[in-house]
């Protein structure tokens, strides 16, 4: 257990080289840079990119892969951590993402097509499918907790009964903690505009990007934290709550019993649905 938990950052950097968009020789780069060819894809970007269409056919196209255009128009064109404290220029104006269901795939050849002047951000999902990933190449070994940046994937309970136990931080006091969850298994994701927050053209952006406008979302929710049976749903319905706000978000999450979730709004009020109860860390 010891050696491949040694591993562990090693797959992960591995992974990056292939899949962020902020590498010129990554597979993505490359990828997005010949939109309009037919491209064989590996087997990970496979992987990834369907769990990206998943992601965009159970929200509805709310969270899709094609906002990379959007996200650069923004600002956000390089890593956030480049862009720290830097006034950015005024952003382009701004265009709704392309339409997802555009992608042309060859499930028997592997081979994907991007329509002409689309490309593609997995950042997020990339995050959530590494953390998953790691889980499963883990989970031999006994019960595996992975925590990647917000996403957190779960094997199965701690000496197969107890609970693990995981903290949800104050997005306004990342120092305190809002709630305590008790989780056996799944994921939990937090996602929010309260960190990748940065000045352009004198206005506030943020990077959780509404593709029915190509613009940062406008929306009361500061942070979300949902649980689910998978860290990839979880994820998903993070983003999904914020890009909708707080009313039409929670209701989406009540109406799937499979989800609990956490708001914190901008006003400073904290919203639960009503299915948390069963999560909440009682020891």
């Amino acid at each position: 257990a010891s050696r491949r938990l040694s591993q562990v950052a090693g797959w992960f950097e591995t992974w990056e080289s292939r899949l962020s968009r902020f590498r010129p020789e990554s597979e993505l780069s490359q990828l997005n840079a010949r939109a309009g060819e037919v491209i064989p894809v590996s087997p990970m970007m496979w992987q990834v990119i369907q769990a990206s269409l998943r992601a965009a056919r159970i929200s509805g196209g709310l969270v899709t892969p094609t906002v990379l255009p959007a996200l650069e128009a923004a600002g956000y064109d390089r890593s956030f951590d480049q862009m720290r404290d830097m006034e950015r220029g005024f952003a382009s104006r701004p265009s709704p993402a392309a339409d997802w269901r555009e992608i042309a795939l060859d499930p028997a050849k592997h081979t994907l097509r991007l329509p002409q002047g689309t490309r593609l951000d997995l950042g997020g999902i990339g995050k959530g499918w590494a953390a998953q990933r790691s889980v499963h190449r883990l989970r031999a070994w006994g019960a595996t907790l992975v925590s990647a940046g917000g996403d957190i994937a779960l094997s199965s309970s701690r000496n197969g009964l107890r609970p693990w136990s995981i903290a949800v931080a104050d997005p306004r006091d990342p120092e305190k903690d809002i709630a305590r969850l008790a989780l056996h298994a799944g994921g939990v994701a937090t996602s929010g505009t309260d960190y990748r927050r940065w000045m352009q053209g004198g206005a506030l952006q943020h990077h959780l990007i509404d593709p029915r406008t190509g613009a940062p979302a406008l929306t009361d929710v500061l942070s979300a934290t949902v649980i689910a049976p998978s860290l990839e749903m979880a994820e998903v319905a993070a983003k999904v709550v914020i890009l909708l706000g707080s009313r039409e978000g929670l209701a989406w999450i009540e109406r799937r019993p499979i989800l609990a979730g956490l708001l914190v709004l901008e006003s400073g009020e904290q919203l639960d649905s009503r299915r948390l109860t069963r999560y909440l860390w009682r020891g």
